[in-house]
């Protein structure tokens, strides 16, 4: 089944083998869930949404989630006050919260309350896709330590330490373009288009424009394929792609 961005474009989702992971997304910002709901649908994941306390109690008894992204301030009551309640029926249910970004304090009393981990508000999806990908791994009793390599050519980027090396050197990256090129690499050999990298990459308010996708692609081939094959490309019109490497002849 296919599923629609919040600006109206097709997205396909992977094909998934077994049970769907449920998640519930609990946010009273309207904008919030529907970004959050579009991108982890994408992951082939079933995808339920709150916007308060009590509708997050009655989801959790009707939805049974796998794992929970909350926001630490809702109308009716605190996150980690929903996440007290949620502890007692579901013990072992991983919860990510979203903390507002001058929210110290909210960070530490949520993950003092039990939260597995949290992001920071305005956050780039795919690292919230990535740290539910790894808190459910490791609900699972998974390490997960195979799962968080991605490998592309003589590409590899580890999801969990965030270390990315090309042929055995290490490359040191910012935080957005660690999250680009793990978009890059999570769609190996598939054209991207600005619109979908802005979609995934940066803030779910981000106001600026396209060409920072150009920028950044920029800096990413600097480092990633300065001094040799060329690895990311350009489809003038329809995006970019990252594919292994073509040898060179002899």
């Amino acid at each position: 089944m296919t599923t629609t961005s919040p600006q109206g474009r097709t997205i396909e989702p992977p094909t998934t083998d077994g049970p769907p992971v449920r998640v519930l997304v609990v946010d009273d910002e309207q904008s919030v869930t529907t970004l959050l709901s579009t991108a982890l649908r994408c992951e082939g994941w079933h995808i339920r949404s709150a916007a308060d306390g009590r509708d997050a109690v009655r989801a959790v008894r009707e939805f049974r989630p796998d794992a929970v992204v909350m926001d630490t301030v809702l109308p009716d009551m605190d996150g980690p006050e929903v996440l007290g309640w949620l502890r007692r029926e579901l013990p072992d249910v991983p919860v990510l919260f979203l903390t507002p970004g001058d929210g110290a304090g909210r960070r530490v009393a949520g993950l003092t309350a039990g939260g597995d981990d949290h992001v920071t508000k305005p956050f780039g999806v795919e690292d919230v896709v990535a740290r539910l990908r790894g808190l459910i791994r490791r609900s699972a009793g998974d390490d997960g330590r195979a799962e968080s390599l991605l490998v592309v050519g003589d590409l590899t980027l580890d999801e969990d330490s965030h270390e990315v090396t090309r042929a055995g050197q290490s490359i040191h990256l910012t935080a957005t373009e660690f999250e680009l090129l793990r978009y890059l690499m999570r769609n190996p050999r598939r054209v991207l288009s600005k619109a979908q990298i802005l979609d995934r990459v940066w803030s779910y308010d981000f106001g600026g424009k396209a060409n920072i996708v150009e920028l950044y692609i920029s800096y990413l081939r600097r480092k990633i394929d300065a001094g040799r094959e060329p690895m990311i490309h350009t489809r003038r019109g329809a995006g970019y792609l990252l594919r292994p490497a073509t040898p060179r002849a002899s």
